[in-house]
């Protein structure tokens, strides 16, 4: 993948550069210590443990993360510069990975930023580290499947609030695929091994085993595979309307 790097230092130092990291990291800072002290009521529950802190990711994510992808591609579709960009000495590949490394990396900043919420924890018991380190890598990793999701709708449009809408539907279809309530809505009239390939994309079911420190290789080749899938089709996807 030739100019990976610089593709990837670039578009890193461009989050930095504007208001956009400073405005993501303190609304995701001050939402998951909102959700994990007042409304997951952290001290009433008198356990030491991110159990809550890991449980609203999926609902902070399905918001949050559309807002940073939407302007991978469509922004560079709206101005211009993705001509200019496809025209560097770079293949597409590394275009497309590069951009999405890059806004993966800005989010495991964001993530990591919350260790004092780790270091109140084990200042008040002894909870066990090991499954909240599977947490932060379940939670990275879906992180990642947002991401890529949302680059992928993000380079078929010059609008970002489109794709930012767009991006939220869809992400909100994978976690909701699981939830028995949507399950027995649907079992109706949709035959039940259908059904039970549907829930298997499910994010939240998925998440929910790694955060509980069940660190199912399967559930971390799911994640995998769709960050792999839709890179894939963004690639296809810009390489279908650089003309236009």
């Amino acid at each position: 993948m030739k100019g990976l790097i610089p593709v990837f230092r670039r578009e890193l130092a461009g989050y930095f550069t504007t208001p956009v990291a400073l405005v993501f990291i303190v609304i995701f800072l001050f939402l998951a210590g909102v959700f994990t002290f007042q409304l997951g009521k952290f001290f009433e529950r008198g356990q030491a443990d991110m159990v809550v802190f890991f449980n609203f990711h999926p609902w902070l994510y399905l918001f949050l993360i559309p807002a940073v992808s939407m302007r991978l591609w469509a922004d560079e579709r709206k101005t211009g510069t993705i001509e200019l960009l496809l025209t560097l000495p770079i293949s597409l590949s590394a275009a497309v990975v590069g951009k999405f490394l890059a806004a993966w990396a800005f989010t495991g900043v964001a993530l990591a930023l919350t260790f004092p919420i780790w270091i109140t924890v084990n200042y008040l018991g002894e909870p066990d580290n090991g499954t909240i380190f599977a947490g932060y890598l379940g939670s990275l990793l879906m992180a990642g499947a947002f991401l890529a999701i949302g680059s992928c709708i993000s380079a078929t449009t010059k609008s970002q609030v489109i794709a930012f809408i767009v991006s939220v539907v869809i992400c909100l279809m994978f976690m909701l695929a699981g939830l028995k309530d949507i399950q027995a809505f649907v079992s109706g009239w949709v035959p039940f091994e259908a059904l039970k390939i549907i829930g298997s994309f499910s994010f939240l079911s998925r998440f929910e085993a790694i955060s509980k420190g069940v660190l199912d290789l399967r559930d971390v080749l799911f994640f995998g595979s769709i960050i792999a899938v839709f890179i894939a089709a963004t690639g296809v996807v810009v390489n279908m309307k650089k003309a236009e």
